[in-house]
């Protein structure tokens, strides 16, 4: 069976995988669900994109973990990236669901359409803390907009707000580019993810045409199927997972 580490978007923590993390379990799978430098409730907001780094490559030499799945969610794709960089020898697969993976050079504000760059750099200006609390009508509409109202809330009272100087700061991935024919690959697009708007602003296949012939594993679904249909996404990180 296979060993996945699941990395976690924007506004969310590893706590909550845990819906697709049990089915994965069910199947016989080993699950880990480590929270990114920053990102969960009462915790420390003043990190950089290094530091979230840092935190998940610490975290993996510290359990030791050796060929590994190592999926990204959305900004999540940022994390495994670089991850990738700094411990390649321990990762047997990357997967990139509804991810980013930044051009070289590129920040993840770089890879928005400007309307989320305007709107991430006021909400971010006005905090205390520098940081990005998501809008629920965005949340509802864009995210979430398979689920019903009441999923759609009690999800949004989960999240919490996300430090902005990661979306800043910008990433080479020289030795990620390097390295990528290297590593098994695959890219899980959700089919009605309008986070990013359809066209040319969209996750597929802006993000998985730069991982060079990348297994594509597709479900329908929104940027929050995790939510809205756990057991079908840990369906779909399975086929992408396996070699």
């Amino acid at each position: 069976m296979t060993e996945f580490v699941l990395i976690h978007g924007s506004w969310h923590d590893g706590a909550l995988w845990e819906p697709v993390a049990t089915h994965l379990r069910d199947a016989g799978h080993t699950v880990h669900t480590p929270t990114v430098a920053g990102h969960g409730v009462g915790v420390d907001k003043a990190v950089d994109h290094a530091d979230c780094v840092a935190s998940i490559v610490d975290w993996m030499l510290e359990a030791d973990l050796s060929d590994v799945v190592l999926l990204g969610h959305s900004y999540g794709g940022t994390i495994i990236a670089r991850v990738f960089e700094e411990i390649p020898e321990r990762i047997r697969r990357l997967v990139f669901w509804n991810a980013f993976v930044p051009a070289p050079g590129n920040s993840l504000l770089d890879e928005v359409p400007p309307h989320y760059r305007e709107l991430f750099s006021q909400l971010a200006a006005a905090s205390d803390d520098n940081t990005v609390s998501m809008p629920f009508p965005i949340w509802r509409e864009a995210f979430i907009q398979d689920a019903p109202l009441e999923l759609a809330q009690s999800t949004f009272e989960q999240l919490s707000s996300e430090p902005f100087q990661p979306f800043v700061d910008k990433l080479p991935l020289t030795r990620f580019y390097e390295l990528l024919p290297t590593v098994g690959r695959s890219y899980i697009n959700a089919t009605e993810d309008t986070a990013l708007p359809p066209g040319e602003w969209g996750w597929h296949p802006r993000m998985s045409g730069r991982l060079l012939g990348a297994r594509l594993v597709q479900l329908p679904g929104s940027h929050e199927v995790m939510f809205t249909a756990p057991a079908l996404l840990a369906q779909k990180i399975i086929e992408a997972g396996r070699d």
